[in-house]
This record gives C-alpha cells, structure tokens and sequence, in this order.
C-alpha cells in the first residue's frame, strides 16, 4: 500500500522492517532495489536519505508506469528506474552498492532464479566493503523453500541476520558483505541513531530489539 505524497507512510509492516538494513549500513551512498511494486521503499530511502544515489529494477515496465501514475512515484538526478530482469542487472558491470535490497518475491511465488547460490554469491560481488542485503521472504507453509533458502544465504554471505516481521509470516534475511561483530544491542544503539538523525516516523531500535534472531554463517 502506498500514500502518494507521503513517502515517510510505509504501511506494509515488512516494509518498515526492511529498513533494519540502515543500522547495518547507517550511511549508504549507493542503493539497488530489485522490485519495484509501487515504490514505496525506494521512495521512503529517497525521502530519508535525500543525497543518496537509488536505482531500481524492475522486470515489468507496466508496474514502472503504474507506479509513477498512481503511487506518487517520480524519477530524478539520484532516483532512478530501470526495466529489465534484476538478476540480469546485478551480474552485468556496474558500481557496487552499499545497500541492496531484494523485494522480488511475491505473496505466491519465488522467482528460482533470485534464490540460487550463485545469484546471491553475484549480488554479494556488487557490495561495496561493509556493505548489506536486505531480502523479503516469507516463513509460511506457502513457502516450503523456506529453510533450503537460509542455507543458502547462510553460505552465500559473511553473517546473516533474520528479523520476524509482526503480525505476518515476512522475513527480512539481511546478508553481510563481511565479517561483523555487532551484537544485538550495538545494533539496536544504531537503529536508535538512525532514526533520531533521519526522523524516522517509527522506532526502528524497538523492531530490531523486539525481532532480531542471529543465525550462524556456514
């Protein structure tokens, strides 16, 4: 669901939850979003992190048109749009970014080609040092790939972090570029930060307390 005008309004509770990616990366320069739906994350980044470069890739240019007629969503200078398939877009030559973020996979169905080994293993390639990715799963028995998906990040990424989104079966896996030692509470400090000095609309430190669960790298 998305507010046009109102790019801080994000009501979908995983979309709220994918910005636990900030307390990994506080200060991004650089974000890839695969998926663009109606733009509410990459809207909500552009809004909060107004010098930060945005791209966008989406396979339908129908939902690039629809987003922009009906959700508020426009390009500019650091927002952009691109059409075409994600994974496609990650392996070609590009810059790296600091933030990724995969929203591909639909309420009915996984793309097989965004959960392999070998794209993760790619989207990994296009980090910067320090950098992260932040993917929207789901935990539900419409979902039987669940688990195999967890090792697959588990082995495709230096850390991985799983936060339970409430009230919902969405998962937000966030994938580390690099060794980490943050602990739950040096991440929650972070969130804390984060959203005082971006005047988050809501306590992203209390998602991150409340729905933080470390899982073991292979």
């Amino acid at each position: 669901m998305v507010w046009p005008g109102e790019p801080l309004r994000l009501e979908l509770p995983y979309t709220r939850m994918a910005m636990v990616a900030l307390a990994f990366v506080p200060q991004p320069e650089n974000i890839l979003a695969i998926g663009l739906g109606g733009g509410s994350i990459p809207m909500f980044l552009h809004a909060v992190l107004p010098d930060t470069h945005i791209d966008v890739v989406e396979l339908d240019a129908a939902v690039v048109d629809a987003a922009k007629e009906y959700c508020g969503f426009q390009e500019d200078a650091l927002l952009r749009a691109h059409v075409g398939d994600g994974r496609a877009f990650i392996e070609a030559d590009g810059p790296p970014y600091d933030l990724i973020f995969l929203d591909a996979y639909g309420a009915d169905q996984i793309p097989g080609h965004l959960a392999t080994r070998e794209f993760l293993g790619a989207v990994r390639s296009r980090l910067t040092r320090g950098g992260a990715v932040a993917s929207n799963v789901w935990e539900s028995a419409g979902n039987p790939h669940y688990e195999a998906m967890v090792r697959t990040y588990q082995v495709s990424f230096h850390g991985l972090s799983i936060f339970e989104v409430p009230t919902t079966t969405n998962r937000v896996l966030v994938g580390l570029e690099g060794p980490s030692r943050l602990t739950r509470e040096a991440l929650v400090e972070r969130a804390r930060k984060v959203e005082r000095e971006r005047k988050l609309p809501f306590r992203l430190s209390t998602l991150v307390a409340q729905r933080y669960r470390p899982c073991l790298s292979y």
